[in-house]
């Protein structure tokens, strides 16, 4: 570990989020709390001095530059005056939101092997009271302290050398720090645990693969719930009221050999719903049941409450990378509604309950078996959101995007990736011009809003190529994102239209926030290997 701290007055970095603040985020729109906003993920802000009429005339306040190449996936917290980031590895950093200068650093060594499934990544932080919660790639949670950097406790939660990392940012619920390993690319078995906040002892841990005697078991054959996947790699969700928190499960293992593992596969591809004092099941959705495909259900569980059939509920919006979005009761896991958003051919559709009624001869073969949509899924791990003041959902589709599956055999090996197949998927090569209308013959990238009360598309903004970038949306009536390309753009909430972009220079694989300083509201975002922050010029 290594730690250096410009010398600042102690109050000058005397952040204080007790749980009710972060309970109540909602309320305090000049804050950025938690990896996704608030409890309930929606990536909206009440913020309104940036709008419509005004977001043409964003400039560019500060940037700073990363020590890093690999993929900078940071969304920030922004608490009591402070911005605390990550970069890759595994630094995390306070640095003062008005100019970018950095207060201090921690820096985590890691071993001189990892392995980490897609590049050496870290998503964010979480914080509750004075302390900062970081995860890392060796499987460990590190409690710093949030005026100094300085290490308060550390915990290992899993072998590293087995395949386990910690690639998202924790989420802290009460007294209480839940997170979970990715690695089911490697044959690992999934889980979701919590650490006690002051000591980062074990308070309870959720098995998404469970064992022999143990409810679900029975959804595996033989002995592959061994190897059987199952990874969390994106910060989950909670509802104070329900006392649930939910988490979204990554694919069963080996990913495209799904010969060697029959049954349903419990719990992947999943959302599981847990009490945050407990860890118990409370209960489980499935999206994509004995998964071919490699479409974990790591997306953003994001809460809202809704009319539903003229009475208020309780709602859950879920755009998955199976291709379809999702509305469940979330009280009560119930299935209300299931609708494609981009274009799939591995489903006819879903029953009453929500299961998908999948097309014969459709998985993975030895020959190849073409897919809609591609292993990347029509959407994945980037943010999407929820505007309370349009009542739209809005998330990130890679449309008219495809793959061929191939399957072959292949034994498990530690430390080595156990995926039995692979995909060929063609993506179009990063672009640099300018945004336009139309995509290619090979798949494209959408931003899209939906009627979450019935799936059906309100509008869409095509882009040239790809995009990994999450959302956000504001009481403005302000849509930000970005894309592979290097563009961070603004549109109309309401209606698609772009209002404001910029070209940044390097790709977006990250979500934007926004927060107050001194009074005035800016917005920052990660592309290429920078954090940009921009705030509207008098």
């Amino acid at each position: 570990m290594r730690l250096f701290s410009v010398l600042l007055l102690a109050a000058t970095l005397a952040a204080q989020v007790p749980y009710s603040r972060l309970r109540d985020a909602a309320k305090e729109p000049g804050s950025w709390l938690t990896y996704n906003g608030t409890y309930f993920s929606q990536h909206y802000s009440a913020l309104d001095q940036v709008n419509r009429a005004n977001v043409s005339k964003l400039g560019l306040q500060w940037v700073f530059q990363a020590r890093s190449l690999e993929k900078f996936e940071t969304t920030p917290l922004v608490a009591d005056g402070v911005m605390y980031l990550t970069e890759p590895p595994n630094n995390v950093i306070a640095v003062d939101p008005a100019t970018g200068r950095p207060f201090w650093m921690y820096e985590h060594t890691l071993p001189e092997v990892t392995y980490p499934c897609c590049g050496k990544v870290n998503r964010g932080v979480a914080i509750l009271g004075n302390s900062i919660y970081h995860a890392t790639h060796d499987a460990k949670v590190v409690a710093l302290d949030a005026r100094t950097g300085r290490k308060q406790w550390e915990t290992t939660v899993a072998n590293y050398q087995e395949g386990y990392a910690l690639t998202h940012a924790p989420l802290a619920v009460k007294d209480k720090i839940i997170i979970g390993p990715a690695g089911g690319e490697l044959g690992i078995r999934g889980f979701v645990l919590a650490l006690d906040a002051r000591t980062g002892k074990e308070v309870w841990r959720f098995k998404v693969i469970p064992e022999p005697g143990e409810k679900g078991n029975d959804s595996w054959g033989g002995d592959s719930w061994k190897h059987g996947g199952g990874s969390i790699w994106l910060t989950g969700s909670y509802d104070p009221e329900l006392n649930l928190t939910y988490w979204g499960t990554g694919n069963p293992g080996p990913d495209w050999n799904p010969a060697v593992r029959p049954g349903d596969n419990l719990y992947t591809d999943c959302v599981v719903a847990l009490d945050a004092d407990t860890g118990e099941l409370k209960w489980h959705f499935q999206f994509t049941p004995h998964d071919e495909w490699d479409w974990d259900a790591v997306q953003v569980p994001v809460l809202a409450d809704l009319e539903w059939a003229g009475k208020p509920r309780k709602v859950m919006l879920w755009g998955n990378r199976n291709g379809f979005f999702y509305v469940l009761d979330r009280a009560t896991g119930e299935f209300l509604l299931g609708k494609p958003f981009v274009k799939q051919t591995w489903a006819r559709g879903l029953d009453a309950q929500g299961r998908p009624e999948k097309i014969p001869g459709m998985g993975p073969s030895r020959q190849g078996t073409k897919v809609w949509p591609g292993v990347q899924g029509g959407t994945n791990w980037y943010a999407p959101s929820f505007s309370p003041l349009t009542k739209l959902f809005y998330l990130t589709a890679w449309e008219d995007y495809h793959g061929t599956y191939f399957t072959w055999d292949q034994e498990y090996e530690p430390g080595k990736w156990y995926v039995g197949g692979g995909v060929k998927a063609p993506v179009p090569p990063t672009r640099r011009e300018p945004i336009v209308t139309r995509g290619t013959e090979d798949g494209y990238a959408t931003i899209r809003a939906l009627d979450p009360r019935t799936g059906e598309r309100v509008w869409e903004y095509p882009m040239a190529d790809m995009s990994e970038s999450g959302l956000l949306t504001t009481a403005g009536g302000v849509l930000f994102s970005g894309s592979r390309e290097g563009w961070f753009f603004a549109l109309d909430a309401a209606s698609g239209k772009l209002l404001w972009r910029i070209y940044l220079g390097g790709q977006v694989i990250a979500s934007p926030i926004t927060y107050l300083v001194n009074g005035k509201q800016q917005i920052s975002i990660a592309a290429g290997s920078s954090l940009f922050t921009f705030a509207v010029l008098e």
